[in-house]
């Protein structure tokens, strides 16, 4: 069982339920769209923010960004990081059909695809990668924001790296930089060190 210190919110209860088989942490529930009239829990994940930080681990459709985005805007002290699955078409076993998008959320996750979500993010090592960050210029130089097809670009490589095809230019930086280092970038989208 991994041990997280910092507070995980999810989207329901299933979710809740799956995560607690792996790992040892504070999860809290948004109730789906609920946390967007909850006072109460608000405050909770403004609490941890500022005092154990909090990881977001929304399902990767068009909610579980809404829910993400709500509650980046909504806490503005403390640690924030986000935590993503890749986009992965399927059903969950308790449903009789697959949701809107036909995407699995974070209850339908196999277990070892949740670890490396937490890997990724940089949660379950100390260390993180070391030397220059990955800046937003390398990202419009690999063709990943700024450019007429950036967008299509972008989804390409998140898929790639088992990331939801749907992040934003500015979210994909934030786990590039948890993930690799500037160099491993570079090399990997074939660009030169300057």
């Amino acid at each position: 069982m991994l041990q997280i210190r910092q507070a995980i919110i999810v989207e329901g209860k299933y979710d809740k339920i799956k995560l607690a088989s792996l790992v040892k942490a504070v999860i809290l529930r948004t109730n789906g769209f609920g946390i967007f009239k909850d006072k109460e829990l608000l405050e909770l994940i403004r609490y941890y923010a500022k005092t154990t930080g909090i990881l977001i681990l929304t399902d990767s459709d068009r909610a579980g960004f809404r829910i993400r985005n709500y509650l980046r805007g909504a806490i503005t002290e403390g640690e924030i990081r986000n935590i993503y699955i890749p986009d992965v078409f399927g059903k969950e076993r308790r449903k009789e059909k697959p949701s809107a998008e036909g995407k699995l959320g974070v209850e339908g996750m196999e277990a070892e695809v949740l670890r490396e979500a937490f890997r990724k993010a940089g949660v379950l090592t100390e260390e993180s990668p070391v030397g220059d960050p990955i800046t937003k210029t390398d990202l419009y130089f690999a063709g990943f924001s700024g450019t007429p097809d950036c967008s299509e670009k972008r989804r390409a490589f998140q898929t790639g790296l088992g990331l939801p095809a749907g992040m934003s230019a500015a979210s994909l930086l934030e786990v590039l930089n948890t993930m690799m280092t500037r160099e491993e970038f570079l090399k990997m989208t074939s660009q030169k060190e300057d």
